[in-house]
């Protein structure tokens, strides 16, 4: 943990202070936990205001959270948490405007199968969340003979009707952000990142064709300011075709709107017994071994159960195939990781359909993290009253014994262990419910 009074690592050799410079360290815990739920929601923010939405309980949250975390506010462990559950509450607010903002300007996601090969031509590969740049990007090399590939988060780009209509955004390359230094090797043409989830390339490689835009930054890398992308264009022009190689079609864009549309129809498979539960496997994905949980999890979830899943974790799946439930799709890919705002829409809607809490639901959350959008998003799921959600591949480093236990005290909150022991414990608690319910 870091000391915000010595700006040293708490209670290391540097640190004026013993121990944690005379704070408790859950109480300095809950301040770092608070700072990166900040960071997420400012992400989150800053691409709402790109497209002209913009709240001031959100900025006055900010300002208020950020002096009270960054300076010797006393507060006791109960007001940090509070706070760091108003932080959830807040973040559930900004992913709804940037819910509003997209689809104010790009349309309400719809289902779409998206091509993971590629098409003999120059081309650009688009990497981060940013669908206001992508739009631009096609809007401005529209009819230059120049194919536009997503990659990463961009993936559900392809199910926004203002954005699908381009006929040159062709097809989604590669997968999650930590796949990027061979993927873009591989990939002969431009890349361009709009936005966080970029790593530094090897030297001698990829780049020189490597361009940034907006808050993203790479030394060495050519910039691009006020949404002008003719240099990319032209670099594009300049660089090799890619190859002609088929690949799978992945399915995306299961907005909750899209979703909702077919509330009659998932109700009417769950009161028939058609389907038994439902598991929302997603997060953002690493390189740390023991993510490969998720994969064998996915691949264990029982053939009568529905599969939801967002962000890059779900890179770890999204191309096998888990066929269907009368007609319902078993994977079902609701978006971006901001998109989780969807799932919480579809889990509210749901338990209003079958006259029951969100806890009451056969619904269970299973989550990778990695970095502050994530921890975000699991403060809007601990203040909307989530129990039981499992969460790996391991604890983040912020968060102290003391304070994990309050977690696991209130919400339930465990830490994954194996995908075969958790999903029978889930199954077997569900069973025991059922059982107990009849018997009731």
């Amino acid at each position: 943990m870091f000391c915000y009074q010595c700006e040293q690592t708490a209670g290391g050799s540097g640190c004026t202070k013993a121990g944690v410079c005379g704070k408790d360290a859950d109480i300095q815990s809950l301040q770092d936990t608070l700072l990166f739920g900040l960071k997420g929601i400012a992400a989150y923010a800053f691409h709402a205001r790109e497209l002209g939405f913009k709240d001031d309980q959100v900025d006055a949250f900010m300002h208020q959270a950020l002096f009270k975390t960054l300076t010797n506010v006393s507060f006791d462990q109960a007001q940090y948490l509070e706070m760091v559950l108003e932080c959830g509450r807040i973040n559930l607010k900004v992913m709804e405007l940037l819910d509003k903002a997209n689809t104010s300007r790009f349309g309400n996601p719809l289902p779409v199968e998206v091509q993971s090969g590629t098409i003999k031509g120059p081309a650009i590969l688009v990497t981060g969340h940013d669908l206001l740049d992508l739009y631009e990007l096609l809007r401005q090399s529209e009819g230059n003979g120049v194919n536009i590939y997503t990659h990463g988060e961009m993936l559900p780009a392809h199910s926004y009707p203002k954005l699908k209509e381009f006929k040159h955004l062709v097809g989604n390359y590669g997968g999650a952000w930590q796949e990027q230094k061979k993927e873009f090797n591989d990939f002969s043409g431009v890349i361009l990142v709009t936005t966080n989830c970029v790593q530094i390339p090897p030297a001698g490689t990829y780049l020189e064709r490597l361009f940034t835009t907006g808050i993203a930054g790479v030394a060495g890398a050519v910039h691009v300011e006020r949404k002008d992308f003719s240099a990319i264009i032209e670099k594009a022009l300049s660089l090799p075709s890619l190859p002609e190689e088929p690949g799978k079609k992945i399915l995306t864009g299961f907005h909750h709107t899209a979703i909702l549309g077919l509330a009659d129809k998932i109700v009417t498979a769950v009161k028939a017994g058609k389907i038994k539960r439902f598991f929302l496997i997603g997060g953002c994905d690493g390189a740390k071994p023991g993510r490969n949980y998720y994969t064998e999890f996915a691949e264990g979830v029982p053939k009568d159960c529905i599969i939801l899943t967002l962000a890059c974790g779900k890179y770890r799946f999204n191309k096998l195939d888990f066929g269907s439930i009368d007609g319902i799709p078993r994977l079902i890919d609701i978006g971006q990781c901001n998109n989780a705002y969807s799932a919480i829409q579809v889990a509210l809607e749901l338990a209003k359909a079958f006259n029951c809490g969100v806890n009451e639901l056969p619904l269970s959350f299973i989550l990778s993290w990695y970095e502050q959008k994530a921890v975000a998003i699991l403060l809007t799921l601990l203040a909307l009253g989530i129990k039981g959600m499992r969460i790996g591949p391991t604890p983040p480093a912020f968060i102290t014994p003391g304070v994990f236990k309050i977690l696991q005290d209130n919400y339930d909150l465990k830490l994954i262990t194996t995908a075969k022991e958790d999903l029978a414990e889930i199954l077997r608690i569900a069973q025991d419910k059922s059982e107990a319910k009849h018997q009731g």
